[in-house]
């Protein structure tokens, strides 16, 4: 099922939606369709465009929400799908430090890797197997990648997301993603 952008009514992003909810947003007249996505919803008595971005009516106050949350799907989003040692398709999270040996489960020390790396890996740390990371881990920072983070992308979204940080993080995400998956950086 598609997906909506929901904006504040100062037209700061609040979250993604499902496309059922957006469209009871905006029958409701709780929210205005901003961009439509081309697709038309039919019921018995009228045709609706099925909208992209929708923008609250009324201004809801947001309490501070912290840092980005570290799931599953926002590594994936910052890491660009791609495996963090060789380039490859990503299909597992990996701790750089192992956790066996200390290592934490924070932003700096997850990456995404594919399989056969992290099967390599095991429990060892980068040095003693000569391997380096195609990019150092961080946090992602701004309020796009609470969007960005949930993996639902709209090339529509963009003019509303670029104001809080989303061509920062497109570029992290679209830089690592474009990279030729090639052999193991040893060091």
């Amino acid at each position: 099922m598609p997906h909506v952008l929901v904006l504040n009514a100062s037209y700061e992003p609040l979250g993604v939606v499902p496309l059922r909810r957006a469209l009871v947003l905006v029958l409701e007249n709780k929210a205005l369709c901003i961009e439509e996505s081309g697709a038309f919803l039919h019921s018995e008595h009228q045709i609706v465009p099925a909208p992209s971005v929708v923008r609250l009516k009324r201004f809801v106050r947001v309490p501070y929400r912290g840092p980005v949350p570290l799931t599953r799907r926002a590594l994936f989003a910052r890491d660009g799908g791609r495996c963090m040692y060789c380039g490859g398709v990503a299909t597992s999270v990996d701790h750089v430090i192992p956790r066996s040996r200390g290592g934490t489960h924070a932003w700096e020390n997850v990456v995404a890797a594919c399989r056969r790396c992290n099967h390599l890996k095991a429990d060892k740390h980068l040095r003693e197997i000569g391997w380096r990371l195609r990019h150092q881990p961080a946090p992602p920072t701004g309020l796009a990648w609470r969007i960005i983070g949930t993996g639902h992308r709209d090339p529509r979204w963009l003019p509303y997301l670029t104001p809080y940080g989303a061509e920062d993080a497109m570029a992290r995400i679209d830089s690592v993603a474009d990279t030729p998956a090639g052999a193991l950086t040893t060091g």
